[in-house]
């Protein structure tokens, strides 16, 4: 039996045309193949039944701008699997979504939140709204008619959805309070909410820290140190600029940060005053990294690839490095750090792991914003709150067990891919066993 074109043919058969989706799927089917936990029809139909989402739920949002005009969206909740816990994922609010992208982050995050150790299952949803352009009314009466659709299918024991690329504290606050006012329960339904109506302190800097906390571990247990080290960071929301805060506490040159227009360069490495600088222009400007004076340079329409450092880390979209760039990278870069969702395509990944380069795939390097999305769950359950920094020190261990689970795991001293699939496969899989049969 063809384990690889039996799973091919499913994905074909079901969910044609979603090609994130199947990619994601190939990626971990990969490792569990090659090291026999997808041997058998037993084991293939078990890969089956966790490939194929619990349920999606598929809906319109209708709105009305400053105009007066109703607009129109599309949305979507794929609540992909409960075996661990009530389903955990984000929201995204961004063009391009789709079933096929929001499919591809539910499944990861199955894999994702069994490697956090806490009791969450898998899912993801949003919209293809931009919230680009639009003004603070629109986006908050987007938002409310967007959860007035959701609020039937989600609760702090079923489905307890968060941000992503599009949504925000503000956005999270927008969802939040119209999702109390028709409910009238004061739970922890939601996450990523302000600290001021039951939000967790540093849940907003929990998957940069994430990143740089797991990436610390490895550079520590080969015997190196970031000192001094050099980055490249893509991306200029939430993950980028609070992985660029960490980096720079431990000594790192960041070099470059972007968004969708161009990025940002410095070539002594970004100072911390500088960050301060960005993270206002972009936090409480909404502005452009074009509009920032202060660096060596701005490269318009170019990618943060062509320059050369030591660490890479992107952390802006899916698919944002292909194979060309990265065969331009790996001679000079030592560290790969998936900051966003699967943001190597396959071909770079396959690249990457021929490589003497150390790679550490999203769903352990990311982890660090749903794992403290736990935290906040509990702080609600209990009605206790956290200081920021007793928040960032459990932070700190949970990534300090990603990273031991992964590196016990893995098949590859290298890369931690191997082993972040199979120790999380293996979880999800007993639990199934011992659940469902």
């Amino acid at each position: 039996m063809d384990i690889k074109k039996e799973i091919q043919n499913y994905l074909s058969t079901f969910s044609s045309y979603q090609s994130e989706f199947h990619q994601a799927v190939h990626e971990v089917a990969q490792d569990l193949i090659q090291n026999d936990l997808i041997a058998t029809e037993n084991d293939l139909l078990r890969f089956k039944r966790l490939i194929e989402p619990d349920r999606v739920i598929r809906f319109k949002v209708e709105w009305m701008d400053d105009n007066n005009q109703i607009q129109l969206n599309r949305a979507w909740r794929v609540q992909f699997n409960n075996l661990m816990g009530p389903y955990k994922g984000g929201l995204r609010f961004h063009p391009s979504v789709d079933e096929s992208i929001l499919k591809f982050l539910g499944f990861e995050q199955i894999f994702k939140n069994a490697l956090t150790g806490l009791p969450m299952g898998g899912a993801k949803g949003g919209s293809d709204f931009n919230p680009k352009g639009k003004s603070e009314g629109e986006i908050m009466r987007f938002c409310q008619a967007f959860i007035e659709e959701l609020q039937r299918y989600i609760g702090k024991d079923r489905d307890i959805p968060a941000g992503d690329i599009g949504v925000g504290t503000r956005e999270i606050g927008y969802m939040y309070g119209h999702y109390l006012k028709l409910s009238q329960q004061y739970t922890g339904s939601m996450t990523g909410k302000h600290p001021n109506f039951g939000g967790s302190c540093g849940r907003e800097e929990a998957t940069g820290y994430g990143c740089a906390f797991i990436l610390k571990e490895f550079i520590e247990d080969n015997n190196d140190s970031l000192e001094n080290k050099t980055a490249l960071l893509s991306g200029a929301g939430n993950v980028a600029l609070y992985a660029a805060e960490k980096l720079i506490k431990f000594g790192v040159k960041v070099l470059t940060v972007s968004d969708s227009d161009g990025y940002l360069y410095f070539e002594e490495g970004m100072s911390q005053k500088q960050l301060d600088e960005i993270m206002k222009l972009k936090f409480e400007n909404r502005a452009r990294l074009s509009e920032y004076k202060n660096a060596t340079e701005y490269i318009a329409g170019k990618k943060t690839w062509e320059q050369k450092a030591d660490i890479v880390m992107p952390c802006a979209t899916q698919n944002e490095l292909n194979k060309d760039e990265v065969d331009n990278l790996l001679a000079s870069t030592q560290y790969i750090v998936e900051g966003a969702n699967m943001p190597l395509t396959a071909e770079a990944i396959q690249k990457v792991e021929e490589s003497e380069v150390y790679y550490i795939p999203s769903k352990a390097a990311n982890a660090g914003g749903v794992a403290v999305s736990g935290i906040e769950r509990t702080q609600n359950s209990s009605y206790k709150y956290l200081s920021k920094s007793e928040v960032e020190n459990r932070l700190k261990d949970i990534m300090q067990n990603i990273y031991s689970h992964c590196r016990q795991y893995s098949t590859d001293q290298y890369s931690l891919k191997s082993g972040a699939n199979i120790y999380s496969y293996q979880k999800i899989i007993k639990t199934m066993k011992s659940l469902r049969g």
